[in-house]
């Protein structure tokens, strides 16, 4: 069994003002993928020009934060907000959801792209190698707060979470999802979005590599207490969540070879 590093969740505490590990996360995860873009606007392909990183982040910094807040809202915990409709903007109590990070993400890919005269694949396909780097930061954050833990387990690689109450050796499913949602889907987007590709197809592998991981560490991620298991006595909420982004990310893969090499062939 391996020992859960002990480490304080709240890295600066000022009085009132607590820092924790989380939030730095995020803001690390955001100069990480400013500093990504920075780079890669510079190619000669880039639908992004290097003067424009800092809007296209600040967009979507406010697409994750608001997408992400919703999205937890809506899918894991609608019946709390019809009970409580402020408790929406208690952002202070915790709760993010990433598929809601993504739906806002799009939206505000959207809005920049409209306003860059790009079209929304050619910025996505830009952003995509951008978001596992923010996704890795977020799991080692939900480790460091003991959040997001992972099922009971007999193997020599689980732990035992000091805040867990029912003090069982656990999958710590967090650093799984670091090593997949976060830096092998880094490499393999990095690595594909190296020279140019057909338009949509970075972004579908994007939507295909992470469902298909998140759908993987599902196996293994403990149910939230107040949903459990939605179908099958297996299925959770966010396997159901990720089969649409497989199901899409095949189909855009496919269309965009398919277009790609129809236009080959039929340009004179």
């Amino acid at each position: 069994m391996l020992t859960y590093p002990t480490i304080d969740p709240v890295l600066i505490s000022l009085g009132p003002l607590k820092v924790h590990w989380y939030g730095l996360m995020y803001l690390l995860g955001f100069l990480g993928a400013w500093l990504l873009a920075r780079s890669r606007s510079q190619r000669a392909w880039s639908p992004v020009r290097k003067d424009q990183v800092e809007d296209l982040i600040v967009y979507a910094a406010f697409g994750v934060i608001l997408g992400g807040r919703c999205g937890y809202v809506l899918f894991y915990n609608f019946d709390k907000w019809v009970a409580d409709p402020l408790w929406l903007f208690r952002l202070w109590e915790g709760g993010m959801a990433f598929h809601g990070g993504l739906l806002g993400v799009i939206i505000a890919m959207l809005i920049y792209a409209r306003r860059i005269g790009q079209s929304f694949f050619e910025v996505t396909d830009f952003m995509a190698p951008l978001v596992p780097i923010g996704l890795g930061l977020g799991r080692l954050g939900n480790f460091i707060g003991q959040e997001l833990w992972g099922r009971s387990t007999e193997l020599s690689i689980g732990m035992i979470f000091p805040h867990d109450p029912e003090q069982l050796v656990r999958h710590p499913s967090q650093l799984y999802q670091f090593a997949l949602e976060g830096l092998l889907l880094f490499c393999l987007l990095w690595w594909f979005s190296r020279k140019p590709r057909p338009i949509v197809a970075v972004s579908g592998l994007f939507l295909f590599l992470y469902g298909a991981f998140r759908f993987a560490v599902e196996f293994v991620r403990e149910p939230d207490d107040h949903i459990g298991f939605d179908l099958f006595d297996w299925m959770t909420r966010g396997q159901i969540l990720s089969l649409p982004m497989i199901l899409v990310g095949v189909i855009l893969m496919a269309w965009a070879y398919w277009f790609h090499n129809k236009t080959r062939v039929t340009s004179p």
